[in-house]
């Protein structure tokens, strides 16, 4: 299920490139696409007591023609609240009534999030005002030593995410939880110790707190701009 991200090596001109792993994103499609069916079938992990718990019970079948991969059974969202890097408590339920985009990334990955976050960029600028006005885009810190309020706004900065987008982070105890409410994995490459190894995806949720679209790593632009607007209103 991990996304593995590869740690950047020189380039030509002095510069950095990550290395070419369009292989592994491939692979990892796959990976990410069992996981979260393993996720939504099993449901997310109580990290109260460590039991695996269907939040929200029996689900309804999606109706909405999505441009991501259409869960077949809704899932109700798992408990996020965590603080984002500006110190301040964000609750996921604060969103209802607008769709969401939840994300899992950190700061020093070489490759896979910083193009996602391109991408969600790039959706962002194709939609007029009203229609941004529609969902809320979250990501939850993979790297809980690395991901500090300083890299996080450096990163924000450079990907033009600026109050576009929440970052949450928090302590490794904190995160822990999360990740296993989320079904996400993400564990330190040890032979490069600012990797990380971590499911890359995101989750499509409603404007009630369901479940109903993932999109892998690879995902365009173009079907975020399509979806935004249905899960809002689904």
């Amino acid at each position: 299920m991990p996304q593995h991200s590869q740690p950047a090596t020189e380039g030509q001109g002095g510069g950095t490139r990550s290395r070419s792993h369009s292989p592994v994103i491939a692979a990892a499609v796959i990976l990410v696409l069992v996981g979260v069916l393993l996720f939504l079938v099993l449901g997310p992990t109580d990290s109260t007591n460590g039991s695996n718990a269907r939040h929200g019970g029996s689900a309804a079948t999606t109706r909405a023609t999505y441009a991501g991969i259409a869960v077949t059974h809704a899932q109700a969202e798992a408990p996020l609240l965590l603080r984002n890097y500006l110190g301040r408590q964000v609750n996921l339920r604060d969103y209802l009534g607008k769709g969401v985009f939840l994300t899992f990334i950190y700061t020093h990955c070489p490759d896979t999030c910083p193009l996602m976050v391109s991408h969600l960029h790039t959706a962002l600028a194709e939609m007029s005002a009203s229609e941004r006005r529609e969902f809320q885009i979250v990501a939850v810190s993979v790297d809980p030593r690395g991901d500090t309020p300083a890299t996080v706004a450096h990163f924000l900065g450079v990907h033009g995410m600026t109050g576009r987008m929440q970052y949450l982070i928090g302590s490794a105890t904190q995160l822990h939880a999360v990740w296993r409410a989320w079904g996400i994995d993400s564990v330190p490459d040890t032979s490069s110790p600012d990797v990380v190894e971590h499911t890359a995806l995101i989750y499509g949720i409603t404007g009630h707190g369901r479940i109903v679209v993932v999109y892998p790593a690879n995902f365009t632009p173009r079907q975020i701009v399509h979806d935004a607007g249905l899960l809002a209103r689904a």
